[in-house]
C-alpha cells in the first residue's frame, strides 16, 4: 500500500522488528497489572459483601414452618376477675431464633388459658388455638392486643386491682398478652417519661398529705376510694386536686 508524503520530511528513523515486539510486551505487561491490581481491590469488597450474603441467608425468622423444639421458655400470668369464682392462668410459651447471633429474638410461639371454671372452657380453647396459630404464622402479632381489648361484656366489664377499667374477660387476656409483649422487646413501652414520673409522684403525695390531715390514710398502691375513672388511662384514680380533676396514674389534669 502506498502512501502519499505531503509535508516536508525533516527527520527519520528506523524501526527494527523486535523494537516493536518489546514495545508492545511492555504494554501488555502495564496492562495485566493494572487489571490485576484492579481485581485485587475488588475482591475484599466481593468477599465482605458475599460473606454478609451468607449472614443474612442464615437468618431465620418466624413462619408457620419453624419445626417447635422439645423444650420452650414461657412465663404465666394470673388473672382474678369478679365475675368468676376461679382464677385463669395464662401461659406464653416463647421460641429463641437465631441464639447465640446478633439477630437473636424471642417471639410468641403458643399461649395456653387454663382454670378450674369449666363455663369459658369451649370459647377459651377455641381462642388459644387461634391465637397460637397467629404466633406462629410470625410477622408482627401486636395487632391482637388491640383487638383483644377492644371486646366488650354487654354485661359490662369490671375493676382490676388498681383501679384500671377492663371491659370484658377477653380484654384482660389481651392485657396480659401486652404485658409479654413488652417484656420481650416486641411492644415499645411508650409509658410516663422521668419527668412526668416525678410530677404524678409529687401530687399523689400532696394528696395524701391532705388526706392525712383529715384522718384518712391510703393504703400503698391503691387509690382514693372516692376517685373517677381517667379517660385517659382507664383507670379509677382521678381526684380533686388544687381545684383540679387530676388522675394519680398518669397525671392527666383538666388544667394543664
Amino acid at each position: 500500500m502506498a502512501i502519499k508524503i505531503e509535508k516536508q520530511i525533516v527527520d527519520y528513523n528506523v524501526v527494527k522488528p523486535e523494537h516493536n515486539d518489546r514495545v508492545n510486551d511492555q504494554s501488555n505487561d502495564h496492562d495485566n497489572k493494572a487489571q490485576s491490581a484492579q481485581q485485587q481491590s475488588a475482591r475484599p469488597i466481593t468477599e465482605s459483601l458475599d460473606t454478609g450474603a451468607q449472614d443474612q441467608s442464615k437468618i431465620v425468622q418466624m413462619h408457620e414452618k419453624v419445626v417447635r423444639p422439645d423444650r420452650l421458655v414461657g412465663n404465666t400470668y394470673k388473672i382474678k376477675t369478679p365475675v368468676s369464682e376461679h382464677a385463669f392462668y395464662i401461659t406464653i410459651n416463647d421460641i429463641l431464633l437465631n441464639p447465640g447471633t446478633p439477630f437473636e429474638k424471642r417471639r410468641p410461639f403458643e399461649i395456653f388459658i387454663n382454670s378450674k371454671n369449666m363455663d369459658h372452657y369451649q370459647w377459651i380453647s377455641g381462642l388459644t388455638l387461634i391465637i397460637s396459630a397467629v404466633f406462629r404464622k410470625g410477622g408482627d402479632v401486636t395487632f391482637l392486643v388491640k383487638e383483644l381489648q377492644s371486646v366488650f361484656d354487654p354485661k359490662g366489664g369490671y375493676f382490676k386491682r388498681g383501679g384500671k377499667l377492663m371491659p370484658s374477660l377477653v380484654a384482660e387476656i389481651g392485657d396480659a398478652i401486652e404485658s409479654h409483649l413488652k417484656m420481650i422487646g416486641m411492644i415499645v413501652d411508650t409509658g410516663l417519661d422521668p419527668h412526668q414520673q416525678a410530677l404524678v409522684a409529687q401530687k399523689r403525695k400532696e394528696f395524701e398529705a391532705q388526706n392525712k390531715l383529715r384522718g384518712i390514710d391510703l393504703e400503698a398502691g391503691n387509690f382514693p376510694a372516692g376517685a373517677t375513672l381517667c379517660p385517659k388511662c382507664h383507670t379509677k384514680a382521678t381526684v380533686l386536686l388544687d381545684g383540679c380533676m387530676t388522675c394519680l396514674n398518669c397525671g392527666e389534669s383538666k388544667c394543664s
